[in-house]
């Protein structure tokens, strides 16, 4: 699926944030390890979640989703149990990662696999440290197909991570969980802490420090959590494109409501505030253990900043659009430490320098980052211009954002990876009076 942009999109008006992805999925795979009835509201009901309950029913979970889009999860006479057939993640990288903690803690017997490009992205770092645990699992250069042999884990086990990651990280408190051992992770610079959160929500025996730069997390072992209805906050990682929207169209104010303000996500605020956006918090409070409030959004004038060191895994999803917000601010912006980018849905540096090519924004790739040089004014474009997503739905819905400043519409290629994160980004996007043509 293409999409086209339009040249006349003004945003304006008041939209609900689309429920938080990262959250979604571990509130799925909480809820089916502790088996007890359970309520979800606010669930993203895109296909990155779908597959991951799709992948806990195929193992013994009851999980649904009804008509208002609220998760049901009922408690089952039987354990989870071994599974025949594998156990298909689609592209999504969390559940794949969070799935073989839980799996593997569990000692059982299951292989995975996925969409050609979650097959090419790189689990060695999952698998290393749950090998060390004790687990017996079988890849093939590290990457899918996957499969995991029945094991007993380790009941203490010590991780420092060699590259910050949320994902690693909850994998490990994941098999830690299942299999009652103790954990104790040690990251260098504070990641998402989505998992932590909610396993204190939960009841779990969980604490984190903060010691010589490094931030350390302990997971008692033997844990009983008990179960309580849970709403999911919006996803900050979408409303940045509604953001970065507002800031550099014609915009008299976009108010997003119920945006997730988890402190180790809102560096996409912090970059954009330094670059001078207009962005007013109100209405804090708390949902479910994690912080979450309204944003009003306008329009600004934005300037080139330099982005590295600690806040880059703080906004490792965010740099294509802040990229694209970049490309349209007074200066020249630097971003760098962020060679994570390249082993994501696609390789996000590349695909952000051939859109920007292709726009003709001036820019220079590096090995860990990119300089851009701001356009400020709208792009002049003398012909059509096609720009490849390839396949990876933040570069798609980053240069849909970029087609505002445009002076002719744009088409991007292959968007139905849209799907994955913001299922109804084009009515969104529409409500707030910004036009996509399939």
């Amino acid at each position: 699926m293409n999409l086209t942009t339009s040249t006349d999109g003004q945003i304006l008006g008041r939209v609900k944030c689309p429920g938080d992805k990262s959250i979604s999925q571990r509130v799925l795979i909480l809820g089916a390890f502790m088996n007890q009835d359970m309520v979800v509201d606010g669930f993203l009901n895109g296909e990155d979640p779908l597959s991951t309950m799709n992948a806990l029913n195929q193992i013994g979970a009851d999980i649904s989703v009804d008509e208002d889009d609220r998760v049901l999860l009922r408690k089952r006479k039987q354990s989870f149990h071994n599974s025949d057939n594998a156990l298909n993640l689609g592209n999504s990288g969390t559940g794949l990662r969070l799935m073989l903690g839980l799996t593997s803690g569990m000692g059982l017997k299951a292989s995975f696999c996925g969409d050609e490009s979650l097959s090419s992205r790189p689990m060695g770092r999952v698998i290393n440290p749950l090998t060390e645990m004790g687990a017996n699992i079988e890849a093939l250069e590290g990457k899918l197909p996957i499969s995991i042999s029945p094991s007993t884990l380790n009941m203490q086990y010590k991780y420092e991570l060699p590259v910050a990651s949320a994902q690693v990280k909850s994998c490990i408190l994941l098999a830690g969980l299942a299999s009652g051992a103790g954990i104790e992770i040690i990251e260098p610079i504070q990641t998402r802490d989505h998992t932590e959160r909610m396993l204190s929500n939960f009841g779990a025996n969980i604490e984190t420090t903060f010691l010589d730069g490094k931030n350390i997390i302990k997971l008692a072992p033997n844990n009983i959590l008990r179960a309580k209805n849970y709403t999911v906050v919006g996803d900050i990682s979408s409303a940045a494109f509604l953001i970065v929207a507002a800031l550099i169209s014609n915009s008299p104010g976009l108010e997003i409501m119920n945006v997730g303000m988890n402190p180790s996500r809102t560096g996409v605020l912090q970059a954009l505030k330094k670059m001078g956006a207009n962005i007013e918090v109100k209405n804090q409070r708390l949902e479910s253990g994690e912080p979450c409030a309204d944003l009003l959004v306008k329009q600004s004038k934005l300037k080139g900043v330099n982005l590295s060191g600690k806040i880059i895994p703080n906004i490792i999803d965010e740099i294509p659009i802040i990229s694209i917000a970049a490309a349209f601010a007074d200066g020249e912006t630097t971003i760098r430490d962020a060679k994570e980018l390249r082993v994501k849905e696609s390789d996000r540096l590349k695909a952000v320098s051939e859109g920007f090519s292709a726009l003709g924004i001036m820019h220079e790739n590096f090995e860990d980052g990119m300089s851009i040089k701001g356009a400020k004014d709208q792009l002049i474009i003398d012909q059509s211009i096609s720009i490849e997503s390839y396949d990876d739905h933040r570069i798609a819905m980053s240069f849909l954002i970029a087609g505002l400043k445009c002076s002719k519409p744009i088409t991007v290629k292959d968007c139905k990876n849209i799907f994955t994160s913001f299922p109804n980004f084009i009515e969104i996007t529409s409500s707030v009076g910004y036009e996509l043509e399939k």
